[in-house]
């Protein structure tokens, strides 16, 4: 592959989307869009491109990374319409960002770059954009369990936060115990969501991300249940409770 392959490309991609975007002659529904209707199918195409990673697909990653970076050539297309930037203004600022959180690579800084550095880095950066609040900068879009754990480690870097496991041990218990005194349906709601934080604590605690943790229990399960219906023959709902337990840990001891 040649050098010039790849902006040569992109070059492509850009100039294609410019052409779809045209009022005389281009696309009805590319037209129609707006970065509120195209922010869904770019979070879509995120978790396709990890689906596709998970699953090790390097024919779908690819797709699936073109998928994404058109996504990001349609924001900055209908920005540039808009006159606020360009494409070519995404890719210079991206670049600058990454030159300055690798000054041991790009400038005269020395050592590596761990967790504690990227960070510090990266709260500097917020400081300069005008940040007030430890909090300011996680995406209210992020998944919910992924978003408290960024929440935690954050309150985490200010000193908030229990010494050991013990305290988001105990913590999950008092919210157990508070959801199952719960009398109103948002009564319980609440207590739920503070249950669910705290096991994000604990889980954080142990040097987990939850989010992670989740997404494989959620393959794990769904492997197991597919199982199961196998071993019914299509008969899997009308079996007994006991009968069901019985197909789970079958299957579960042949894994």
């Amino acid at each position: 592959m040649s050098a010039s392959a790849p902006p040569a490309q992109i070059d492509r991609l850009v100039s294609i989307m410019a052409r779809l975007r045209e009022p005389d002659g281009g696309c009805e529904w590319d037209l129609a869009q707006n970065f509120e209707t195209i922010a869904p199918y770019t979070i879509e195409e995120a978790y396709e491109v990890a689906d596709a990673i998970e699953r090790s697909d390097m024919a779908e990653l690819k797709d699936e990374l073109g998928d994404l970076l058109l996504q990001v050539v349609f924001h900055a297309r209908m920005a540039q319409e808009a006159g606020d930037f360009s494409f070519e203004d995404v890719a210079r600022s991206i670049s600058d960002k990454m030159e300055a959180r690798h000054p041991h690579i790009f400038g005269s800084e020395h050592g590596t770059m761990g967790e504690t550095r990227w960070e510090n880095l990266k709260e500097a950066e917020r400081a300069e954009k005008g940040a007030l609040s430890a909090m300011d900068g996680v995406a209210l879009a992020l998944p919910a369990l992924m978003r408290a754990q960024k929440l935690q480690k954050r309150a985490a870097r200010t000193g908030f936060d229990w010494p050991d496991p013990s305290g988001s041990e105990a913590k999950i218990s008092e919210e157990i115990e508070e959801l199952k005194s719960a009398t109103s349906e948002a009564h319980k709601a609440e207590e739920a969501g503070d249950l669910l934080f705290a096991v994000v604590n604990f889980i954080r605690a142990h040097g987990i991300t939850a989010e992670d943790a989740l997404r494989a229990a959620n393959g794990k399960f769904e492997r197991r249940f597919r199982a199961m219906e196998q071993l019914a023959g299509g008969d899997f709902p009308a079996l007994s409770l006991d009968a069901q337990e019985q197909l789970w840990q079958r299957v579960k001891g042949q894994e």
